[in-house]
């Protein structure tokens, strides 16, 4: 079971997707760019076959910001995008409206 605390060391922020690319190695997976507003990562995302890659450029998501970098399928991925999934597929976690960039989510 976590904690409030254990929640609060996570840093959950506002990105805008700026580029989209097929992962390489994984049929699954895009390389996604992000901007925070002060930085830009690169995250590997298990959603290409829900999204084509147009659709997600300058779609605003929620990241977290302060994961260990992680190699997946031999690409790093320096976050991640946060979705929620259920029988019917995956779903990008968005905020409601425009956010300011590297804004924080409580």
């Amino acid at each position: 079971m976590a904690t409030i605390d254990d929640f609060r060391k996570l840093e959950l922020k506002v990105a805008e997707i700026k580029e989209v690319t097929e992962h390489p190695n994984a049929d699954k997976l895009y390389i996604v760019t992000v901007d925070l507003g002060d930085k830009t990562k690169q995250l590997v995302a298990g959603i290409r076959p829900f999204y084509q890659k147009e659709d997600l450029i300058g779609k605003q998501v929620v990241v977290v910001d302060n994961l260990d970098p992680a190699v997946l399928r031999g690409v790093e991925s320096q976050g991640m995008l946060l979705a929620g999934s259920d029988e019917s597929g995956i779903v990008i976690i968005s905020p409601e409206r425009k956010l300011k960039l590297g804004s924080i989510v409580k």
